[in-house]
């Protein structure tokens, strides 16, 4: 039902839940929850060097596209570094909770992203233990 609170545009405050079949009900995301790149609720919120956070797949998209600055600051990124804000999710996670009657799920505890050096780094070790 996230999905379904996905703000279209910047000045749109509020989503409307379906709360039976003939009634809809009003919930107010917190800003501070929505992804400034999207505007969705953000589902694994990542901070950046510029202490600005992101959901971590809008942020991979704006950076994998070319740009190298901070889409709210506009800032040079010194550093592509993307430090998971376990706060941020733990609040959007309880928020979620508080308005399951209307339908809002919560949104799960996402897995840490695995780079392609430690996966290399891990085979490696397999191999020379194997030996």
């Amino acid at each position: 039902m996230i999905l379904s609170l996905r703000r279209r545009r910047a000045d749109k405050k509020k989503a409307q839940i379906p709360e039976s079949d003939s009634e809809m009900t009003e919930i107010v995301i917190p800003s501070h929850f929505r992804c400034p790149i999207s505007l969705d609720l953000m589902k694994d919120p990542v901070t950046l060097s510029t202490g600005i956070t992101y959901d971590r797949d809008s942020i991979e998209k704006w950076i994998e596209s070319g740009n190298r600055t901070c889409p709210v600051t506009n800032q040079v990124l010194e550093s592509f570094d993307q430090i998971p804000n376990h706060t941020i999710r733990r609040m959007i996670q309880d928020w979620c909770v508080q308005h399951r009657s209307h339908g809002v799920e919560r949104i799960p505890t996402p897995r840490i992203p695995v780079t392609q050096y430690e996966v290399s780094s891990v085979c490696q070790r397999i191999a020379a233990a194997t030996r």
